[in-house]
């Protein structure tokens, strides 16, 4: 309140700090259940972010969900109903499986689909407000209580059952609880570097592409406006000190990628350079008494693999479901978040372990050369492994023992003549396997609250605050 030593304060069931895909999604389930939400953003809508925003047949479905697809759907995104591969001198061509009726990938920059999630919210009874800093969180004893946030009139508190920190890998709120230490982590080996074109290929614009070459891989994913996103992940490289970095790199990185060199030939570039580096696939604790973390405040992969909407919205959606119907008790709330949080990461982790096998940053190995040998012969092997992308089947489920045996044995039938490379392969493969075992059966059994040090200091709220939720 301008001119007062004390805050405004007010009441909600939830507030959400963070509105993009995985903050609308939860106010969406629970505005929709009836319960009163509060979203607090940073942004003012339409908002642009740092994002690669490729949706599977998986993810839209997920955003048919939601309620938002058909507001998405008019912002003019092709459909792309071809995938397509280029690596180890074989091309793979496959179909997408349809996921609730969605046989089609789509690449939607975020300033149109952010806008539509946000939309959609407010449209389902969720209250929004933008421009605005979330600068404390609110404490009833040990339980998160509400947060503190400014605006241009001055510091507000919000007091809640439950706040949800949907504010992305730096995320407030999880700084505020303490669940920056992941549980579970993995650096990436590839660097990220974007740009959009006008896309001059208009026979090409119903085929999301992927190339690969030596150790670099490039991708060009038709959207919006007759806009091309083009991406390229190098190997990581330390940092260097001096402007025009991401320039350089991306365009060194074209270069090397002949396939999709060609793709750009009639294109013509838009805006700069973005880039993400220095990145690192996670877990974290994500939630405790009053507070969860969905989207990448929580759980995070590297984007070659491009699951991060298609997550934010599930798990955004399935965590306000859960918490609807939980928030007038405390213990069954706790109960509920807690079980939401297994059911993240027991869907999560397999593709987690398998996309940081895909992150590494290194050339294609016999093995992955036999895979595409094999797929580009075999549409339904094609389609089976287009499936993993959307999250129909499992990676345990295609790169099965005999799956691998027959890879191994394709592989060494294909260089009998100097086996050695083939053997190194499947012996470190067999040990990837046995390590990420291990990995999954300790992060399974591990208790999240470990990940938890110490929290920072707190504002403590005594009961004669007001606070109704005590």
């Amino acid at each position: 309140m301008r001119g007062s030593s004390s805050p405004a304060i007010e009441y909600t069931d939830v507030v959400v700090v963070g509105a993009r895909c995985a903050g609308s999604a939860t106010a969406i389930a629970l505005a929709r259940a009836g319960r009163d939400v509060l979203a607090l953003d940073s942004a003012r809508f339409p908002s642009d972010t740092l994002s690669t925003h490729l949706l599977w047949p998986g993810g839209l479905a997920e955003l048919h969900r939601t309620g938002a697809l058909d507001r998405v759907l008019r912002l003019g995104a092709p459909p792309l109903t071809t995938a397509f591969a280029d690596g180890g001198g074989y091309a793979v061509r496959s179909s997408f499986t349809p996921v609730d009726g969605v046989d089609y990938a789509m690449c939607v920059r975020r300033t149109g689909l952010d806008a539509a999630l946000v939309a959609t919210a407010v449209e389902a009874g969720a209250r929004l407000r933008e421009g605005v800093r979330v600068t404390d969180l609110l404490w009833s004893g040990a339980r998160c209580a509400g947060v503190r946030y400014a605006d241009e009139s001055g510091e507000h508190e919000v007091r809640a059952r439950l706040v949800v920190g949907a504010d992305g890998r730096r995320s407030t709120v999880a700084r505020l609880v303490g669940a920056t230490r992941p549980r579970l982590s993995a650096p990436s080996g590839r660097d990220c570097f974007f740009a959009y074109w006008h896309d001059g290929a208009a026979d090409q614009r119903h085929i999301a592409a992927q190339w690969r070459h030596g150790a670099d891989l490039g991708t060009a994913f038709p959207c919006d406006d007759g806009l091309l996103l083009s991406l390229v992940q190098p190997p990581a490289q330390p940092a260097e000190p001096g402007g025009g970095r991401a320039e350089r790199r991306y365009h060194e990185a074209i270069e090397r990628l002949p396939g999709l060199r060609l793709r750009l030939r009639d294109c013509r570039r838009v805006g700069r350079v973005r880039s993400a580096t220095g990145l690192a696939s996670y877990f974290r604790r994500s939630t405790g008494p009053g507070w969860a973390l969905p989207g990448d405040a929580g759980h995070f992969k590297d984007p070659v693999t491009a699951q991060g909407i298609r997550d934010a919205l599930r798990y955004g959606r399935l965590l306000g479901e859960l918490a609807a119907a939980a928030l007038d008790d405390t213990e069954h709330l706790d109960t509920a978040l807690a079980a939401w949080e297994r059911l993240r990461d027991r869907e999560c982790l397999s593709v987690y372990q398998w996309t940081n096998r895909l992150a590494r940053g290194t050339a294609m190995r016999p093995l992955e050369i036999e895979l595409y040998r094999r797929a580009a012969a075999d549409p339904a092997l094609a389609d089976a492994v287009t499936e993993i992308f959307s999250r129909t089947v499992a990676p345990e489920d295609v790169f099965s023992p005999a799956r691998a045996a027959a890879l191994t044995a394709g592989a060494l039938r294909a260089s009998w003549r100097a086996p050695w490379p083939v053997l190194a392969n499947l012996a470190d493969e067999c040990r990837d396997t046995v390590s990420e075992r291990r990995e999954a059966c300790a992060f399974t059994r591990s208790d999240p609250a470990d990940a938890i040090q110490s929290r920072p200091p707190r504002r403590v709220l005594a009961a004669s605050s007001g606070d109704r939720h005590a």
